[in-house]
């Protein structure tokens, strides 16, 4: 049977203790020699090593119609989900001036002074009350210390080149510097003199900056697979913000939306990146198993736990904004999209495991691939979830900080609804991650040994020469190691 791995055929050796004409799957069969002695290849070895470089060779044809059997059909679906529930853009609203839901122009500082805090004070006069509370010590410090008073100028929008003064307590976290980008709110509601206001710092040029050298260096150590993975990162983000973002605001169900736009995620890059392959679609079985097991743990436990996702300022104006959107729903939706990207790295890694352990040692069954793998898999467990936890930590550390500060417990603080969403998500994504290392290890195992008979050709040494032509006969099947 011709190899996957070359397209060799070996026939067995001949009864006079001399190897059968070997033919490969690039010309025909090599004849006997110039002296007529029916000999193999003057070299005897020639063809008995692989003729695979770089990824491993595909699978069976049988196997390959099993697996888009089943990808294809959720292939067609995840399509169909993007048709009938694409938005065609955000909903349109008055905007409230709350938050994020304000208009903004881009400015800059053009001036800075220092005032008398008393000068610029409203009513004039000095503060009294208990200057040991943090409210009493800032209001003297405002009313007694040194004030800057900026002139920003206004550089985008109708009113461009307008100009507006800003006072800066001595106590604001951000100082203004003459020279400086900001970003100012506008209402156009407001009395003339405060129509704009300053509420952050343009960022653009630094974080431009920085995803420029994040682009340099993927593509300077990945190559052309770091071209592709930046591929698939622009189409990720167009997905979630052209599908997933909009679709959500419109009213369609929150997880329904994850799940097609997770999956039309997740098919986009492990092919954009890692190819059309039996090994990319085995990944993509795994990543896929895994979500189902993420997105049935998490509705359970959301809902158990009796958590409402509206747990600040910002999930509130949402809620108040657009009162249709499931909140809970939403939560969901964000463990499910949360998990995918570490999903996809574990379920190629596994899968790219296996496969390698099969090319080192074609004579390997199933069984001894997938407790191979599953060892690589407890190592790469062990790493990955800690690094969720930490990352959430991260995140949630201001939060801590004050738990800290009030010196509550542990039940008190994992109790309270926005420490115990940060837990669900974590956990639960944990879980999905956890056995996402079993199920594509063995779906991979499975897949890559079946319909792979033991005659497939492998490669040879010198030594495995000199010990016979015969193991060239039994297709290479004793890899040294």
């Amino acid at each position: 049977m011709p190899s996957p791995a070359t397209g060799h055929r070996h026939a067995p050796a001949l009864g006079d203790g001399r190897a059968a004409a070997t033919s490969t799957g690039h010309g025909p069969d090599h004849g006997p020699d110039a002296a007529g002695h029916g000999r193999p290849h003057a070299h005897g070895h020639s063809h008995s090593h692989s003729h695979s470089h770089g990824p491993a060779a595909p699978v069976s044809r049988h196997l390959r119609k099993v697996i888009a059997a089943i990808l294809i059909p959720f292939t067609a679906a995840v399509v169909v989900g993007l048709v009938v529930l694409w938005p065609g853009g955000a909903p349109p609203h008055k905007r409230t001036g709350v938050g994020f839901d304000q208009q903004t122009q881009q400015a800059t500082v053009t001036k800075v002074v220092e005032v008398s805090c008393k000068s610029v004070n409203a009513s004039g006069e000095t503060p009294t009350g208990d200057t040991s509370t943090a409210e009493g010590s800032s209001a003297v410090q405002e009313a007694n210390g040194t004030c800057h008073k900026a002139t920003i100028r206004v550089d985008t929008g109708k009113d461009k080149g307008r100009t507006f003064t800003e006072i800066v307590q001595p106590d604001q976290a951000r100082q203004l510097h003459q020279g400086e980008q900001v970003v100012t709110a506008y209402e156009p509601s407001a009395p003339k003199d405060l129509q704009y206001s300053v509420t952050d710092v343009n960022r653009r040029f630094p974080m431009g900056l920085l995803a420029g050298i994040f682009a340099l260096a993927v593509v300077v150590v990945g190559r052309l697979r770091g071209v592709m993975a930046l591929v698939a990162l622009a189409i990720s983000f167009m997905v979630l913000n052209f599908f997933i973002l909009p679709a959500i605001l419109h009213g369609s169900n929150p997880l329904l939306v994850a799940v097609i736009g997770s999956s039309a995620i997740m098919l986009i890059a492990l092919y954009t990146c890692h190819g059309l392959s039996a090994r990319t679609s085995v990944a993509v079985l795994g990543t896929l198993a895994s979500l189902a097991l993420i997105g049935i743990l998490g509705s359970q436990f959301i809902d158990w736990a009796a958590l409402t996702g509206n747990t600040d300022d910002q999930t509130g104006l949402i809620h108040g904004l657009f009162p249709k959107i499931d909140m809970s729903g939403l939560l969901l939706a964000g463990v499910i999209i949360g998990s995918l990207g570490v999903l996809d790295d574990v379920t190629v890694t596994q899968t790219s495991a296996v496969w390698e352990l099969h090319e080192a040692n074609p004579a390997m069954g199933w069984r001894g691939l997938y407790r191979a793998g599953i060892r690589i898999g407890r190592d790469h467990i062990a790493s990955v979830v800690n690094t969720l936890v930490l990352a959430y930590a991260g995140a949630a550390l201001p939060l801590l900080l004050l738990f800290s500060i009030a010196q509550s417990g542990v039940s008190t603080v994992a109790n309270s609804e926005l420490v115990a969403e940060e837990i669900v998500r974590t956990l639960v994504g944990s879980i999905g991650l956890v056995a996402s290392v079993p199920v594509t290890t063995l779906l991979a195992a499975l897949v890559v040994s079946a319909d792979r008979p033991g005659s497939q050709a492998g490669s040879t040494t010198a030594g495995e020469v000199a010990a016979g032509r015969a193991a060239a006969g039994r297709g290479g099947r004793r890899r040294k190691r």
